[in-house]
């Protein structure tokens, strides 16, 4: 097991790589960091967007050490160097989101209790962060905290949603989930021209990861399958319940992009209206990474991200970040007036099981 670098894209501080196993027999690529410090603010755990890998995530490694964090990340199955469910390892497959629950547990009982220290707090992306919400929601995600960056809550990419669930699940019906959705192929998205790509507006990064993506070879996946996007539109729609995001008690930190081309921004900003223990900012004329964009967008997630982590040990959140400081736009809309019955019930759909 091995790190791919670039010059680019060096290897941050000493870390660990290893491999764990989880419950239901997958093998993930893990890797772990201390700080130079003898007193670390804690552990902060960096979750992956779709089509991701650990070497992605240097820069904000390093981001995070500088801090004094310990840090700790993983290439979520089917994806990066962990394993497949698929013959073709350039296929994004799963049968169901609620499989990658398997995939942070492993890495909970195998590196973050054993071996990181407290306070564990996480950073996600994307498919990350929409994975990190519902974990939150259920009341089993391992963090005191957490910041996310343009969650997977709705997809402003899929322009006629009804006709793409309707075709994801007519297509798994007939035996068809392990192809590729139609149009798609082996092709890794970091890899196409810098123009028009959805991802960022900095070309340097850019380019820089499209570096990384063919060192890793099959580690830089292409298009999902038919089941991955089955199982991510029905993954979805669970956010759309009115009392979801106010069962969340979790401190929580959503970074939105203002130009955001593949998740929608409007939908993630009435989401986080509704929570009870977190809110969302705006970052004007950002992509869907953040964490790749220029250093002018960048910087002011950090600022963000330094004034939420890692906060107090209390458990409700009790006060924002001084947002007009920091030169963000924050938006909190209203909540359209929830019935306190509403915010009582427990109905809303869950993905356990």
């Amino acid at each position: 097991m091995e790190f791919f670098p670039t010059p680019d894209n060096p290897v941050p501080g000493e870390p660990v790589l290893t491999s764990i196993t989880t419950a239901d027999g997958i093998a993930l690529r893990v890797a772990y960091w201390m700080p130079e410090t003898d007193q670390p603010k804690g552990t902060v755990c960096v979750l992956h967007g779709r089509a991701e890998f650990i070497e992605k995530y240097f820069e904000t490694i390093g981001d995070l050490l500088k801090r004094g964090f310990a840090v700790v990340t993983f290439d979520w199955r089917g994806q990066g160097l962990s394993g497949r469910q698929v013959k073709n390892p350039r296929k994004g497959h799963v049968r169901r989101f609620a499989d990658y629950r398997h995939d942070l547990e492993a890495v909970r009982d195998q590196i973050l209790m054993p071996h990181m220290p407290e306070p564990h707090f996480a950073l996600a992306h994307s498919m990350g962060g929409a994975i990190a919400l519902n974990a939150a929601y259920e009341s089993w995600l391992p963090f005191r905290r957490l910041v996310t960056t343009t969650p997977m809550i709705a997809l402003s990419i899929v322009k006629r949603t009804g006709g793409a669930v309707f075709l994801a699940r007519l297509l798994r019906f007939l035996g068809l989930g392990k192809m590729f959705v139609p149009g798609g192929g082996e092709t890794s998205i970091s890899t196409l021209p810098f123009n028009g790509n959805r991802l960022t507006s900095d070309p340097v990064r850019y380019a820089r990861n499209a570096d990384a993506a063919t060192a890793i070879g099959p580690g830089a996946i292409g298009a999902p399958t038919v089941a991955w996007m089955d199982a991510a539109f029905r993954f979805m729609k669970c956010f759309t319940a009115p009392n979801y995001a106010l069962k969340i008690r979790l401190p929580t930190l959503i970074v939105a992009a203002g130009a955001d081309p593949v998740c929608a921004t409007p939908a993630t900003e009435r989401f986080a209206a509704r929570l009870k223990a977190g809110h969302a900012i705006v970052i004007p004329g950002a992509r869907h990474e953040i964490l790749m964009e220029r250093d002018e967008i960048r910087e002011q997630f950090w600022a963000a991200f330094d004034a939420f982590i890692p906060g107090t040990p209390d458990p409700v959140f009790e006060r924002k970040p001084d947002l007009e400081a920091l030169g963000l736009s924050a938006e909190k809309l209203d909540g359209g007036g929830v019935d306190p019955a509403v915010a009582r019930s427990d109905d809303a759909p869950s993905l356990s099981g």
